[in-house]
């Protein structure tokens, strides 16, 4: 009877849990609080904004021997300290021109298959490839019975985006949505969260097939930008938007693996698509490992067009 009594307390403290910390978010003004991080985070009166990062390296214990500029009295404002560029040597990039490389520091979410053009979440729920990449069946048919890997970056982790592997950039597309925590108990809980809340979808051809790189929006992400368009959000439209850089008046793009792609001023997380039989996972690699940006995440197919 006592376990049966505790076993029910358990639930019930779990539930109010989830209660408070995630259905609270489906009514909290999620870019008003983000544009205000935005504010907070580019205030450069030195008290306040040393304060901040004095308190976020404290708190999650921060490597402050890998960045470039290693004090952090020297930056201007908390974001460009989140933001901070790493020393040439503290994330080699993994070489061999048929390896996939982890495009970040973080955790991965999931990894394996596009099934029936579905990518798994978590806990049996699934969401669709076509809404994450804005809505378009024909920009989600190369990526149907592809792979996926989800990549969550904590704040801690460095928050620049690179190149996973060599790549022409053809297209943007910036989808407009919610902000939810992109935070694992969110995660857990919010179905479809990563094809609702905003988003930028950047897509490449590369010498292995099509590749989307997706930067997912979340609540306090305060802005994501990417290295040729600079500042993508937060935007005062809300209707999704395609930049078509294959177009003649567009400049060419070509990144190659390892290079600056983007970053998220405030966390957030990164879905990696390729299409069918374009890369194997290393087997070393599961929910829940830890990545450095430049680590093998998997070895690269010959591209077989279909």
């Amino acid at each position: 009877m006592r376990d049966l009594f505790l076993q029910d307390k358990t639930m019930a403290s779990h539930l109010v849990d989830k209660i408070i910390t995630v259905f609270s978010q489906h009514i909290w003004p999620h870019h008003t609080l983000s544009r205000l991080m935005h504010f907070l985070t580019r205030v450069t009166w030195a008290p306040w904004k040393n304060w901040q990062m004095r308190w976020f390296i404290k708190t999650y214990d921060v490597n402050m021997n890998e960045p470039v500029q290693n004090d952090y009295l020297q930056f201007r404002n908390f974001n460009e300290f989140f933001t901070r560029a790493l020393k040439p040597d503290a994330r080699p990039i993994d070489p061999a021109a048929d390896v996939l490389i982890s495009p970040v520091d973080g955790r991965v979410s999931q990894i394996g298959q596009i099934v029936d053009g579905q990518l798994y979440q978590a806990k049996g729920t699934t969401f669709s490839l076509e809404t994450l990449l804005g809505g378009e069946p024909a920009r989600a048919a190369p990526f149907r019975k592809g792979s996926f890997a989800t990549l969550y970056l904590s704040p801690r982790d460095y928050h620049r985006i690179h190149m996973p592997m060599d790549g022409r950039l053809t297209h943007m597309v910036y989808v407009p949505g919610k902000l939810f925590s992109v935070g694992p108990r969110t995660t857990r809980t919010v179905p479809g969260l990563f094809a609702r809340n905003e988003r930028v979808v950047a897509l490449f051809e590369t010498a292995h097939g099509p590749l989307a790189v997706v930067l997912v929006g979340a609540l306090f992400v305060a802005s994501i930008e990417t290295t040729w368009a600079g500042v993508i959000t937060p935007r005062e439209r809300r209707g999704i938007e395609v930049w078509d850089y294959t177009a003649q008046h567009q400049p060419k793009i070509f990144l190659r693996k390892g290079d600056e792609l983007g970053r998220f001023n405030m966390g957030s997380t990164v879905i990696l698509a390729l299409g069918p039989g374009a890369v194997h996972w290393d087997p070393a690699i599961d929910t829940e490992t830890a990545l450095h940006m430049g680590q093998r995440l998997g070895q690269l197919s010959a591209f077989q067009p279909r």
